[in-house]
């Protein structure tokens, strides 16, 4: 692996958070070049334990989630486990858990306590819901908040089937960049200011910011100019179409687009026709307009739309699987899939950090760690005498 310190060199991160959301930020920002410390259990991060995997506590997931971080094992449970923390604390730019707020309370972590060792330290809780609402300290996991904020109910009505979660931690990861963005935000005041603050990112207030800027539509308005929902993105029509052979993504969307439509399949007619002559037509006509397209395509192949498509400069892809993906010649050019060698799992696949850095190149200097590989390390360079260390060392369970 290349080393490289990225643009984020000299800025630390205590990362108390485990499963998705947390860790997903704090890979962003470790892959930028931050240095992550993973603040775990004794049992690890419960994401460890997801398959498939070679080794135990060494899952995919976590090995996609936690490149760029050193991992300790703290009891914060014990005296000395808090005490280790705190110490840790006083060292760092940045705090972030993804626990309960109570929970941290109860562990004497809250803002109040760690604020009084570090004033500059940046205290963020990704969780949940926000503190100042009803249902404050109220569990929440991707497929709850995909659920709150419409999600299955907009595939429904964009598909009429049953509601279904979107196949991805979408709520988890979207809401992690904006818990990376916070952070940054967080740094950047502190070091200006030489303040720290304590920082909220709730998920349901995020994914529904998310949904609500697509779809809040005439209820925009006061009074309500119509319903809500964004007509496009709702007709059932709009999803990947079928050709004699398979299937292609084709967005066919200004009136440049729609006018070299119509002169591929012949019918210069369609141009006179009210509902598709102007963008303010089509879409207030949107499912008529992709229903036709939908007709218009499934009489050839994939192959015949997407040169044809490829030639009127009308923007179109094929279909792909997860698969497809491993064997995409652009993503192998930019080298999007990393195979790197792991100390403990061998030969390894990732993907790799997005973007591209031309002063500070940003890499994957380190591989997901083992459970507390780097606990006496960190806690030597906090400061902690080897009598203190020793305290603190328990066994790991992964």
């Amino acid at each position: 692996m290349k080393p490289s310190t990225g643009p984020l060199d000299g800025i630390r991160i205590l990362d108390l958070s485990s499963v998705v959301m947390g860790p997903y930020a704090t890979q962003i920002l470790g892959d930028l070049g931050a240095d992550v410390i993973k603040l775990e259990p004794p049992s690890g991060d419960t994401m460890r334990a997801v398959g498939p995997m070679r080794n135990p506590g060494m899952g995919a997931l976590y090995l996609h989630l936690n490149r760029n971080k050193r991992s300790i094992v703290l009891d914060l449970k014990t005296p000395q486990g808090r005490q280790a923390c705190l110490e840790l604390v006083k060292t760092v730019d940045v705090l972030l858990y993804n626990i309960r707020p109570q929970s941290m309370a109860r562990l004497g972590l809250s803002y109040a306590d760690v604020s009084r060792v570090n004033p500059k330290l940046v205290y963020v809780g990704a969780y949940g819901f926000g503190n100042s609402g009803p249902y404050s300290g109220k569990p929440a996991y991707d497929d709850l908040i995909q659920g709150m904020t419409a999600i299955p109910s907009l595939y429904q009505q964009n598909s009429g089937d049953v509601p279904r979660y979107a196949p991805l931690t979408l709520a988890d990861r979207a809401v992690g960049m904006q818990a990376a963005i916070a952070i940054l935000a967080g740094v950047i005041q502190a070091r200006a200011s030489g303040q720290g603050q304590e920082i909220e990112v709730p998920m349901f207030e995020a994914m529904a910011q998310l949904v609500l800027g697509d779809h809040l539509g005439g209820e925009t308005f006061s009074p309500p100019a119509g319903p809500t929902g964004y007509a496009r993105l709702l007709v059932p029509y709009r999803r990947p179409y079928a050709t004699s052979n398979g299937y292609v993504s084709v967005l066919i969307y200004n009136d440049k687009h729609w006018t070299r439509f119509f002169k591929i399949i012949e019918r210069p007619d369609m141009l006179a026709d009210a509902r598709f002559n102007t963008h303010g037509a089509r879409a207030q006509h949107i499912d008529e307009a992709y229903s036709f397209v939908s007709e218009v395509l499934a009489g050839n192949t994939s192959e015949y739309w997407l040169q044809a498509f490829s030639n009127a400069d009308i923007p179109a892809a094929p279909l792909y699987s997860v698969d497809d993906l491993l064997n995409d010649p652009h993503l192998q050019q930019v080298g999007m899939l990393q195979n790197l060698q792991h100390p403990s799992e061998g030969a390894i696949r990732s993907p790799a950090p997005v973007g591209t850095y031309s002063k500070t190149p940003i890499s994957i200097r380190r591989n997901a760690p083992q459970l507390g590989e780097h606990t006496q390390e960190v806690l030597h360079e906090a400061g902690l005498t080897e009598a203190e260390i020793q305290d603190c060392l328990h066994p790991v369970r992964p």
